[in-house]
């Protein structure tokens, strides 16, 4: 079994490389995220061990470039940082799973092991409405082959609705599936990421997706809505 490791510390990388390969792995190394990146998308692996903190690229965006081109091969992120935001991030952009440092080599074989088993995780399916797609793996958005840029807020109020194509959804329903639980702040709040919205994916396009249900909510238009008049 082949394992790529993704770690810019020599000696942690040797300490690795020495381990997985006394137990038999294949084992080949990079210093940085970016020819981690490259060595990913050139040869075949059957799983990739990611350090979080590297220079070029991070681990976060590591994942994120390689879901991107396509390459589906299951990580294992590592990071001296412990904290469920960390982890829920590295899970959000692709990760397969995450270990904090310092780890022992057994959990670490263990978890390298049981995600080969696994295999390579399934893409997930690209949202679509007309011409507008949004990409959940990559987190990329496009009005045709236009690549639109949002915020994370922004981006997880679209893809809610996406969701729901065609289904009136109110503010309250947007709230609790967006926001914090604990968030007491005025449901506004909707209205305003909508407006910004609006701005991104349909003004500049001549488009009208997101409507306004009066006293309801807001409907996605399943087609990519139509025309502004």
């Amino acid at each position: 079994m082949r394992v790529l490791v993704i770690e810019d510390d020599p000696r942690a990388a040797e300490t690795l490389r020495r381990t997985l390969a006394a137990e038999g792995w294949t084992v080949d190394t990079a210093d940085n995220g970016a020819d981690g990146v490259e060595n990913a998308g050139t040869r075949t692996y059957d799983v990739i061990v990611s350090d979080i903190m590297m220079p070029r690229l991070n681990g976060y965006e590591v994942v994120r470039e390689l879901r991107r081109r396509g390459v589906w091969t299951p990580v294992l992120m590592l990071t001296a940082k412990d904290g469920e935001y960390d982890e829920a991030d590295a899970f959000d952009l692709g990760a397969d799973d995450y270990l904090v440092k310092p780890f022992s080599f057994v959990v670490l074989s263990a978890r390298l092991r049981a995600l080969v088993r696994r295999g390579a995780p399934e893409r997930p399916a690209v949202l679509r409405a007309g011409s507008l797609t949004l990409d959940p793996a990559t987190r990329d958005v496009r009005r045709g082959d236009t690549p639109i840029r949002l915020t994370a807020r922004e981006f997880a109020v679209l893809e809610f609705l996406m969701r729901h194509k065609g289904t009136v959804v109110s503010k309250t329903e947007i709230l609790e599936s967006v926001w914090d639980a604990h968030y007491r702040g005025d449901d506004n709040i909707v209205e305003v990421y909508v407006g910004y919205l609006r701005r991104r994916i349909d003004t500049p396009f001549g488009c009208r997706t997101i409507e306004t249900i009066r006293g309801a909510g807001y409907l996605l238009a399943g087609d990519g809505g139509g025309p502004l008049s």
